[in-house]
């Protein structure tokens, strides 16, 4: 009996296994299923950009607001709340179909991945490892999408205003409220992606391992 504790502690250090070994498995899992990333990282571009357009936009008329003349400020003023709000009603509805995506794309990867998940569970991988797999390549995903939605977003935003007010956009542009509005729209990119993500981790964990090498693909 003396013996069977340390043993067993032994075999504990044995299946858990590092987070970057996570990492790196996850960049392969990635680089090898190239398609089905791009699927993914596409769906948070597109929600990202849009979402940093809008917010874009809110930055540079809260800056002609502040500094540009009077006879813009009175126009934009107009119905400003209402435009803000039905924003946010498209920013909210493009995010939920988004995450719904990213769901979609991970059951996917699941059912794809199914021989491997359950090979790993045969030779001792816990579930916590499974799903570090699954949160780490939805986290790396997201925060690339997110950096290029936020470049699209940021930069065709400037471009319509630019081309709206010309040489005003210069004077009153709003570099401070651009760059937190970046860091919240990555942020958030990355949330939701790990937010979607969630559910096929959860699922793979219930993978019996028996059943899901068996499973035909």
């Amino acid at each position: 009996m003396a013996t069977g504790v340390p043993e067993t502690k032994k075999i504990q250090r044995q299946l858990t296994l590092p987070l970057s070994h996570a990492f790196n498995m996850s960049v392969r899992s990635i680089k090898i299923r190239f398609g089905r990333s791009i699927i993914v990282t596409m769906s948070i571009v597109l929600g990202i950009a849009f979402l940093m357009s809008i917010l874009s936009s809110n930055a540079f008329v809260t800056g002609i607001l502040q500094k540009g003349p009077e006879n813009i400020k009175i126009a934009l003023q107009q119905n400003l709340e209402e435009m803000r709000i039905r924003q946010m009603w498209l920013v909210s509805l493009s995010l939920l179909v988004c995450v719904v995506g990213i769901v979609n794309a991970m059951l996917m990867a699941v059912t794809e991945r199914s021989r491997e998940i359950g090979t790993m569970k045969c030779l001792g991988a816990l579930d916590k490892f499974v799903v570090e797999l699954f949160l780490l390549e939805s986290s790396m995903q997201g925060l690339t999408g997110s950096i290029i939605g936020v470049i699209f977003g940021g930069t065709a935003t400037f471009i319509i205003y630019l081309f709206k007010y010309k040489g005003l956009i210069w004077s009153i542009f709003p570099a401070g409220l651009l760059l937190k509005y970046s860091a919240f729209s990555v942020i958030l990119g990355i949330a939701i992606s790990v937010i979607g993500a969630i559910y096929p981790a959860y699922v793979s964990t219930k993978m019996e391992p028996a059943e899901a090498i068996r499973r035909e693909v």
